[in-house]
């Protein structure tokens, strides 16, 4: 009976390209020194990269490490977990619940605006006193392995929107935190308030920052936000904010078919009901 090792060398890597990735590497590689040479060839990292859409034919960008670039663009995602208010105030922890406390608005809102994305039809509101909610990202969770952050270390890239209505004026502040198995601090955004006058406008601002060469120990990402109404008025005058996002690793167009589509959308099902 032949062996599947004496199929040519490219036929072996077409197939090592259709098995799932971790497969690859627990199952598969440590069979034989032929597998294992083969896996660990930048082509097959390259191919499968293609194959998953994360790059094109025609990608001419430097890449130091194909493998660890497929598992970054396979992670990336947005790790902050209800970012535009379309689930009310899931998943957020209320650190500071001030005046009339936080409110779930939909866009554009009294004297407000339409944000640029359509898609985003809610945002978060604070009141007359400092309202602040925060989202704790455990990175081991989420599939973030400690020699790929201790060595590596990936962009972290966090981006955060707010706005402010035209009859009152608001405070707007962030804080993101990178932080050790043990909480310790180890990098910080955050950047002085922005307070935005009465009459001014109404217009969606970004905030914008990304870690780089930041410490190795990263275990943990603290994003806060919030602020309040500069009038002190009762109801929800305040800061209005929506479609925060950290997302880790290399920017890419990934186009996916409608059946790749339904089984990610099952699987983050799966992952939110855990």
């Amino acid at each position: 009976m032949a062996s599947i090792n004496e199929l040519p060398e490219n036929v072996l890597l077409e197939l090592f390209s259709l098995v799932p990735a971790r497969e690859l590497l627990r199952h598969c590689r440590p069979v034989c020194s032929l597998w294992r040479d083969l896996i660990d060839l930048v082509s097959l990292w390259k191919r499968k990269c293609q194959r998953e859409g994360f790059i094109s034919e025609n990608w001419d960008q430097p890449v130091a490490d194909w493998k660890v670039f497929y598992f970054l663009c396979s992670l990336r995602r947005n790790l902050i977990r209800n970012p535009c208010a379309q689930e009310g105030l899931k998943y957020w922890t209320i650190d500071e619940n001030g005046g009339d406390n936080w409110k779930v608005e939909d866009t554009p809102g009294a004297h407000g605006k339409e944000f640029p994305d359509p898609r985003v039809k809610k945002y978060f509101v604070t009141s007359y006193q400092t309202c602040l909610k925060s989202q704790m990202v455990d990175l081991q969770a989420k599939g973030y392995w400690k020699e790929l952050m201790d060595t590596v270390r990936p962009d972290i890239v966090i981006k955060d929107w707010f706005a402010a209505r035209y009859d009152c004026g608001c405070r707007y502040q962030i804080c993101v935190q990178l932080l050790s198995a043990d909480y310790l601090v180890l990098d910080t955004f955050e950047p002085p308030a922005v307070e935005i006058e009465q009459w001014s406008d109404i217009e969606w601002r970004e905030v914008s920052h990304t870690f780089s060469n930041y410490p190795p120990g990263v275990r943990h990402i603290r994003f806060q936000h919030g602020g309040k109404d500069t009038q002190f008025w009762a109801g929800w005058y305040g800061s209005r904010v929506t479609n925060s996002s950290i997302i880790i690793g290399p920017e890419v167009t990934r186009k996916r078919n409608p059946m790749q589509e339904a089984a990610r959308g099952s699987n983050e099902s799966r992952t939110q009901t855990e």
